[in-house]
């Protein structure tokens, strides 16, 4: 067979312990295994087994801070794999189980590795192309002239940002809401603006994140978009 071999990769995914570990990692921050393993809800030996195979397979990556080792995602391309399996999972089998508080959060608004996703970040795309600030091209988003006013507004230098060794602001699908949102470096560039700004606050142990009563009013006031309780209208 010629061509890249991704029977690997997608064998280590297979596992669900080691999804579970890498679902955990695309908060886009580093973990302990202990935190890894209540995770995946595994033992700490097995857990330590799982990650010596995700860092063997570049998957995931050791971070050494003193006595203490953290994993944490190989990269964006790991993340945007991760990403599009869930996206297939959606159209998979379905298993029926009840609907848990922390799905509704997932659902609500996460993070995507480091950029917003979830109703929030795709309501937050939507507005920003149908208020002309962004522009949909062949899989990417250009900001446009009024799209450079408003980042500018925000604190955010488009100019800067596109001098970066990344994709500027590739589509990301989103696997819960079935449409895309912008990632790369546009993407986390505004979701880090929002934590800085207070309107999201990370929640714990999940990659889920909160909308601020500060965020609620921002959010409506400069991009339209209004929060529900069972998900986002824009």
């Amino acid at each position: 067979m010629s061509g890249p071999y991704f029977a690997a990769p997608a064998a280590l995914m297979g596992d669900p312990g080691r999804a579970n570990m890498l679902a955990a990692l695309m908060d886009g921050r580093a973990h302990t295994a202990k935190e890894l393993a209540l995770v995946a809800g595994v033992s700490a030996s097995t857990a330590s087994g799982h990650l010596a195979q995700l860092v063997e397979g570049h998957l995931v990556e050791v971070v050494a801070q003193g006595r203490h080792r953290y994993f944490r995602l190989a990269g964006r391309d790991v993340a945007r794999a991760i990403e599009s399996m869930m996206a297939l999972s959606q159209d998979g089998p379905r298993r029926h189980r009840p609907v848990a508080k922390a799905d509704v959060q997932l659902r609500l608004a996460r993070t995507c590795y480091d950029h917003l996703a979830g109703c929030l970040g795709v309501a937050l795309t939507g507005s920003l192309c149908g208020h002309g600030q962004l522009a949909a091209e062949e899989g990417v988003y250009r900001v446009t002239r009024k799209g450079k006013a408003l980042f500018a507004d925000l604190g955010i230098d488009v100019l800067v940002i596109g001098l970066q060794r990344r994709a500027f602001a590739p589509m990301c699908l989103d696997w819960s809401e079935r449409e895309p949102h912008v990632a790369g470096a546009l993407g986390a560039a505004l979701a880090a603006r929002c934590f800085d700004l207070r309107w999201i606050v990370r929640r714990s142990d999940t990659r889920a994140i909160r909308i601020t009563p500060l965020g609620e009013r921002e959010f409506r006031r400069r991009f339209g978009i209004v929060l529900e309780e069972a998900g986002v209208k824009a």
